[in-house]
């Protein structure tokens, strides 16, 4: 596998499991020093060790986290935490609703004010944003999630035309549903809202919507993830990236 990462250090948020931590395995097999953040220690340093990253414990629903990361020089950021809460509107927990944008949103915010300065200095950076094909379709049920993924949609964009003069692109990849815990969980909770058995959630709901029938793989998602932020991801800015099985084709 190329090197082309080489000398570049990546910040990966929800390194501990899933899509972050298939990313962090990614870009470091591309050269990078990744920095693997997540809010569970041992995730964390699980993953620091396998891909001889640092291990950086912080929970991005804190706004207080910024200060906890590591004080050096950030090429990428992959923005990747997350979770999932599902429920009707108006039996949405509000405070669950502000934790999902603090976490999906301000964060992300707040990372990129942070490294921007030192991205801007050294004339390169890359954002990928791990959106979701909720930043581009709605589903009932999922109103912090679609609001969040909406949102850090826009955000991404702004900082794409923000750090072009700079160097600095910023993207979005829109997964459909990945084989991860989240998903796992996600067909429980969308069994109870439907009142229907885990296995008929995924055929008759979850991919109902898609022309490929399957889940994606973590992998699949972090081989695009590693290309946008290689050499020949340098011209893709401002765009989100379906890798939704063909969700989104109809």
């Amino acid at each position: 596998m190329a090197k082309e990462l080489t000398g570049r250090t990546a910040l990966v948020t929800g390194a501990g499991g899933g899509i972050g931590a298939a990313c962090a395995r990614r870009l470091a097999a591309a050269g990078a020093r990744v920095l693997v953040v997540d809010m569970r220690a041992e995730a964390a340093a699980k993953v620091a060790a396998e891909v001889g990253g640092v291990p950086v414990v912080a929970d991005l629903g804190d706004p207080g986290f910024v200060a906890g990361l590591p004080d050096e020089a950030v090429d990428i950021v992959v923005n990747n935490a997350g979770f999932q809460h599902v429920a009707a509107i108006e039996e949405f927990p509000p405070e669950t609703f502000s934790a999902m944008l603090r976490v999906m949103v301000e964060a992300p915010f707040l990372i990129a004010r942070k490294v921007l300065p030192g991205m801007y200095a050294r004339g390169w950076g890359r954002f990928v944003n791990i959106s979701s094909v909720h930043g581009l379709r709605a589903s009932a049920y999922k109103s912090a999630y679609t609001a969040a993924k909406h949102a850090l949609e826009g955000f991404s964009k702004t900082l794409a035309l923000e750090g072009a003069p700079h160097g600095v692109t910023s993207t979005c990849v829109c997964p459909g549903y990945v084989r991860t815990a989240l998903v796992e969980a996600q067909i429980a909770d969308q069994a109870r809202a439907h009142g229907i058995a885990p296995d008929e959630v995924v055929s008759e709901i979850m991919l109902a919507p898609a022309a490929i029938k399957r889940l994606i793989e973590p992998e699949e998602v972090a081989e695009l993830v590693a290309y946008l932020c290689g050499p020949a991801g340098g011209f893709i800015t401002g765009v989100s990236l379906p890798v939704d099985g063909g969700w989104t084709a109809r």
